[in-house]
């Protein structure tokens, strides 16, 4: 078997269709068939079921998926590691917490781009409930969240930056001006981040423990959404402050004063507690914060 093959394989996978990841990888899809197939007599299986026009992985598939990613995250580092030149060259797969993007990471990207030419940054997006699995897959190099604290055996923390959730609201809000706890909200639309949004978690639990009934108006994943609704008189928006940053400088937004519980949370950075860790991932968590060594002590 051949990377190509296990590439293509995992990109079917992934698309759904022959077809489809013949089209995403630029090849004929009699080329992407040709490669199954010979993958498939190697194996001596079948690694897809094809019903109709539907494609779906069969057991021997799912098993392969896992092996094909871990071998492609090691083609990776080996461009990575092994080169003529100084500085790394190769792919680096990064999960990100879409609430870093806001602010903070396209500088970071921006800096790492003039630091290290040689490395393509590939980014997804991560929730905090599937991200353990991606790095263990090997399907992520590393993570860069923000969440609560996250411990996890499986996991290795190399960064660590307490952040800060907040309450944002209209500039002619009643609220405003007033020192809020749990209480006060009870009476107030609530603009809340999506059910596996561990944001909304904290605030619901808390409130729960208070005994405060919630008036949710609406939940959804998108930060942009909510501060649209907020800004417009529609409800308290409960999100990361960083996210806010730009609204509350241009005054569509502003910041309630909250005296309630706190809701701490974090800037992290993992990976596979059995990764290594390169040249490229030493630089990006340098840039990013204070260096590995000072926050892998810290985190610990």
């Amino acid at each position: 078997m051949t990377i190509t093959q296990l590439s293509t394989f995992i990109k079917i996978a992934e698309l759904g269709s022959f077809s489809a990841a013949a089209n995403d990888l630029g090849y004929a899809q009699s080329t992407v068939t040709t490669q199954i197939k010979q993958l498939e007599e190697e194996l001596d299986c079948q690694l897809f079921d094809r019903l109709g026009k539907t494609i779906v992985l069969t057991p021997q598939g799912e098993r392969l998926i896992s092996y094909a990613e871990k071998m492609l995250q090691l083609e990776r580092e080996i461009h990575i590691e092994i080169s003529d030149g100084e500085e790394p060259t190769g792919v680096l797969k990064m999960g990100v917490s879409e609430s870093l993007c806001y602010n903070r990471l396209p500088e970071v990207l921006m800096e790492y781009k003039k630091e290290v030419p040689g490395i393509e940054l590939r980014l997804t997006f991560i929730t905090h409930e599937t991200f353990p699995d991606m790095l263990q897959k090997g399907e992520l190099d590393l993570v860069y969240t923000l969440n609560p604290y996250i411990e996890d055996d499986r996991l290795a923390m190399l960064y660590k930056k307490p952040e800060s959730l907040g309450f944002f609201v209209s500039p002619d809000h009643p609220l405003i001006g007033k020192k809020i706890k749990e209480k006060d909200l009870s009476d107030h639309h609530l603009l809340l981040t999506g059910h596996n949004c561990s944001f909304r978690h904290m605030l619901l639990t808390d409130l729960e423990k208070c005994e405060v009934d919630p008036d949710i108006l609406l939940e959804t994943s998108s930060k942009e959404v909510l501060k649209q609704f907020a800004s417009n008189g529609l409800g308290i928006a409960f999100i990361p402050d960083m996210t806010a940053e730009k609204e509350v400088e241009k005054g569509s937004l502003k910041r309630l004063d909250w005296k309630g519980n706190p809701f701490p949370v974090y800037s992290q950075i993992f990976v596979h507690k059995d990764k290594h860790i390169n040249k490229a991932i030493s630089i990006l968590v340098d840039i990013i914060g204070d260096g590995i060594k000072d926050n892998s002590k810290e985190s610990q």
